[in-house]
């Protein structure tokens, strides 16, 4: 996938260097904005989330910085604006007080050398800083280098680059990205997904005084062969007394269940020390999201809870958003407990801000429908004793998704169509309900407490019909949810 993104990069960089699309002095970020307000009109809106960040236009993948600075919460994302297919990195910016409600910030960073591929941001006493993978085309194989590179604010808003870049050149490995960076007591820490001289998957530990010098402490994390051929997207950090190392490895093979899609994203639990810098797994790797778009996932400390963003898309897939002016999305924001061996995850607590009307309370009978709109939560409660079956489709027709629970198998299924099927087992720990959160090309399903999370894009025509083909009558809360990002 390197090489192919690093040939259309040379012919996006060529194109918009005649073209003059990308212009690298004070008034491209200016020029941006006014061609992202212009190029908006000419949106398709049939699939456009109404509550979940997607892109204004263009392309979109990885969430990155997500943090917290004056009061809001920001996230920042991988973006493409001249097209909705992947090209030059830019980082988009939006920002949020409460995690549901989100406004549109100007384009963060733009490429000039370096590509900005993705990182975190951190506050350093006034200063919001971003620490960004800067992706440079070289001319020998594999024709490219990874080094990191930072960015300064001192509003939140207008980031300059750092004129000392890059604070921590490329290794022996050309795949070297994706810092994550926390502090612990007077040092700053920084992961780094990057992969062996024999092709096999690795985090590596950097630590630093100032956020500029960097010391390599240690490998943190290295697959065995049966992992990956190289581990994306790192974070680490403590959960619930466990260090937790979440990643997105890329070339795991098919087992079963397991690891269908393009690329997975998921978490080794263990324990660690900041005085040998060692991880010593205990719990084996596992996913973190059991659906069909899930990737990328970036993690933020605030107020004593952790919470978690995806990337709502998945590599190599079809985005049949794309014709219509933006492609990607991210999910919405959940926090993350460690139950036993496993990660929990449940929407964050304001997601019930969002709800307006509620449009059912009450039984939904064998073989009856219920409309609803584009923007929708569901609550499902029925028996587990016996099996449950829902068929989730346009209005119009388009997309459509059944959700089923085998109770003799003690699975939850996610079933597309043709075969596109995901399906966990489930234990229920307390609630037995199903919490579902349908945007206009997007299903989001919880079971009980969070011990199983589907992430789904579905692409309806129309509103959404939900039909019960269960053979038991099902207890259904419903409510219409409003916007909770720009038009």
């Amino acid at each position: 996938m390197a090489y192919i993104q690093n040939i259309l990069v040379l012919i996006y960089c060529l194109a918009t260097v005649y073209s003059g699309s990308i212009r690298h002095d004070n008034s491209s970020k200016v020029e941006l904005e006014a061609y992202i307000k212009s190029k908006k009109n000419e949106i398709n809106p049939r699939y456009r989330p109404h509550y979940h960040v997607s892109p204004p236009v263009g392309w979109m993948n990885d969430p990155n910085g997500f943090s917290y600075y004056n009061g809001e919460f920001h996230l920042f994302y991988q973006f493409y604006p001249y097209d909705s297919i992947w090209g030059p990195m830019h980082w988009g910016h939006v920002s949020s007080p409460d995690l549901v409600h989100w406004k549109q910030l100007p384009t963060a960073l733009i490429p000039e050398a370096e590509m900005c591929f993705s990182g975190s941001a951190v506050v350093d006493g006034n200063t919001f800083t971003l620490i960004y993978t800067g992706r440079e085309v070289i001319d020998e194989e594999p024709f490219y280098k990874e080094s990191q590179f930072l960015a300064f604010s001192e509003d939140g808003i207008n980031f300059h680059k750092y004129k000392g870049n890059p604070v921590l050149p490329s290794s022996d490995s050309a795949d070297f990205r994706d810092p994550k960076v926390w502090k612990y007591r007077d040092n700053w820490y920084l992961i780094l997904g990057s992969k062996t001289s024999d092709g096999r998957g690795k985090v590596v530990l950097y630590s630093s005084k100032d956020l500029k010098n960097w010391e390599f402490l240690s490998i943190i994390g290295e697959s065995n062969g049966e992992m990956g051929y190289m581990w994306e997207c790192p974070d680490f950090f403590e959960l619930d007394g466990k260090f937790i190392l979440l990643m997105s490895p890329q070339g795991m093979e098919p087992k079963g269940d397991r690891y269908k899609n393009t690329y997975q994203t998921g978490y080794i639990i263990g324990s660690f020390s900041y005085e040998t810098y060692e991880f010593i797994p205990e719990v084996e790797f596992q996913e973190l999201d059991f659906g069909h778009d899930f990737y990328a996932s970036q993690t933020l400390e605030h107020n004593g809870k952790r919470y978690v963003v995806g990337w709502f898309s998945m590599w190599e897939v079809p985005h049949p958003e794309e014709i219509d002016g933006w492609a990607g999305a991210l999910t919405i924001i959940r926090e993350l407990k460690l139950s036993g061996n496993r990660i929990i995850m449940k929407p964050v607590d304001e997601m019930i801000k969002l709800r307006q009307n509620s449009i059912m309370h009450g039984s939904l009978l064998r073989n009856k429908a219920l409309n609803l709109p584009k923007e929708s939560e569901l609550i499902i409660n029925g028996d587990l004793n016996e099996d449950i079956e829902l068929l989730i489709e346009g209005s119009m027709g388009g997309g459509k998704v059944w959700l089923r629970w085998d109770h003799e198998a003690g699975k939850v299924v996610v079933d597309r169509g043709s075969d596109d099927i995901r399906q966990v087992e489930w234990v229920p720990k307390k609630s037995h309900s199903w919490r579902i959160f349908l945007d206009a090309s997007s299903l989001e399903l919880f079971c009980g407490e969070g011990e199983v999370v589907f992430s789904s894009r579905i692409y309806p025509d129309g509103e959404w019909i939900l039909s019960n083909l269960s053979p038991q009558s099902l207890l259904v809360e419903a409510y219409y949810l409003e916007r909770g990002v720009p038009v």
